[in-house]
């Protein structure tokens, strides 16, 4: 099978891994060459570290990984560009609903040919193709009246190159060929096997022989794990969308998940988001269920509470640029809105890594939004050059400021500055109370 699964995993203390949460997510990924040698797509792959190779303990938590940290964390565009993504996926987590989150027109699933065993799993995969996705069967070695009973299931067969005999492949090719199956190489490690297994007609290829898995890495950002159990409560409440809304402003971290969340599927918004509404109402509650449950799934293990300053600072300066939006003369419901969005994402570069205008053209944030962050263009751009200029005490930035934003004033600044604090600090100091009763 792939990387994933076939490299024999690290040995891995669960109690090792639950108290040393890394500072960064790692990803690994695999180029996959069609006959013509272009690029097709990258086998996605679990990663703990740096170091090339896989660490974990549980299967399906390393494919919530995956699926997180190159949709959430990453964002589709650094971790595929315009190719597809083949992720492994196994056991339970294949009847798993927080698999829908991955669109199926950027994703194919990999089932190990071992799992065939298991005739429970044939009707989810049937459930899967109906869903819209392409199915790989992976690491076949051998014919078996198994696999050929399977193959109505799957669009790929992925035959491993070391450990099926030489001798059989020439007539397996032939006989999957005759199901108009797509044959991939697996494990293509030498110039001679790159030419036998084209001219034994196999479509697509993998292996060392084109590239070692390289990998990504950026930095977590991590959502409160008890703030995705309540909101995991409230969306099982169905509830409205004001009420979803109010609860995901509580939690910064998710709603930039969330934004990348809706970037990564094809939703048809027919413009940008402004508002944590229209992100909602543009993924959907089904949707932000299950990506809820995939975080929750990547996090078993559970996450420090409150760990984060950066996640802090951006929440509180959410809730300032809010707050200070609401005493402008003529503000509207609109620009509250976006203002808590601009505060949220003014920060998003240092949450995640990389340069901004990269991280911020992988949203689909409103314009507006993009030239506050960006250039500090207009009203939102000022709220935001005020909110830096609160958090660093500069009383003359403060003053300028408020002459060309009225009736703010130094005394509503803050006000405001010690209102947005006390805000994120009650809804931390909620979060430990919680955690720290379900762990006596």
């Amino acid at each position: 099978m792939n990387d994933m699964m076939s490299d024999a995993p690290i040995e891995a203390d669960p109690s090792a891994l639950k108290n040393s949460e890394p500072e960064h997510a790692y990803l690994g990924r695999q180029p996959i060459l069609n006959r013509a040698g272009a690029l097709i797509g990258f086998e996605l792959l679990f990663r703990s570290d740096v170091v090339n190779r896989a660490s974990f303990v549980d299967d399906g938590q390393a494919t919530a990984d995956v699926i997180t940290r190159a949709i959430g964390e990453m964002g589709l565009d650094a971790a595929l560009g315009s190719h597809l993504g083949f992720i492994n996926v196994r056991g339970d987590m294949l009847a798993d609903e927080s698999l829908r989150v991955m669109p199926p027109t950027r994703f194919v699933l990999e089932i190990p040919a071992q799992d065939l065993q298991d005739r429970e799993h044939w009707e989810r995969y049937q459930a899967l193709r109906e869903a819209g996705y392409r199915l790989v069967l992976d690491d076949v070695v051998e014919r078996s009246d198994a696999l050929i009973e399977a193959l109505p299931y799957f669009d790929y067969i992925k035959i491993d190159f070391v450990r099926c005999p030489k001798a059989q492949i020439a007539a397996l090719v032939v006989e999957l060929k005759h199901h108009a199956k797509t044959l991939v190489a697996l494990k293509v490690e030498s110039q001679s096997e790159y030419a036998l297994a084209k001219q034994l007609g196999f479509d697509l290829f993998q292996g060392y022989y084109f590239a070692k898995p390289e990998v990504l890495s950026s930095r977590r950002a991590n959502a409160s794990h008890i703030a995705l159990l309540r909101l995991q409560a409230l969306l099982q409440a169905d509830p409205g969308i004001h009420e979803l809304e109010v609860e995901l402003k509580l939690n910064p971290t998710v709603v930039m998940h969330l934004m990348r969340l809706v970037n990564s599927s094809a939703f048809g918004l027919g413009g940008n988001v402004s508002s944590v509404r229209e992100a909602i109402m543009a993924a959907g509650i089904n949707r932000i269920t299950r990506w809820t449950q995939l975080l929750l799934y990547a996090d078993s293990n559970g996450l420090p509470i409150g760990s984060d300053p950066l996640v802090h600072l951006a929440a509180v300066r959410a809730h300032f640029m809010e707050l200070a939006a609401s005493r402008l003369h003529n503000h509207d419901r609109r620009l509250l809105e976006s203002a808590f969005l601009t505060g949220v994402f003014s920060l998003i570069d240092v949450v995640f890594g990389g340069a901004i205008e990269e991280t911020l053209r992988g949203l689909a944030l409103a314009m507006p939004i993009c030239e506050a962050i960006l250039q500090r263009r207009g009203i939102l751009g000022q709220l935001l050059t005020l909110a830096e200029a609160a958090e660093r005490g500069d009383q003359v930035t403060i003053d300028e400021l408020c002459e060309h934003l009225p009736p703010l004033s130094a005394a509503t600044v803050a006000e405001d500055n010690i209102a947005a604090a006390v805000l994120e600090n009650q809804h931390t100091r909620s979060d430990e109370a919680e955690s720290a009763a379900d762990n006596e």
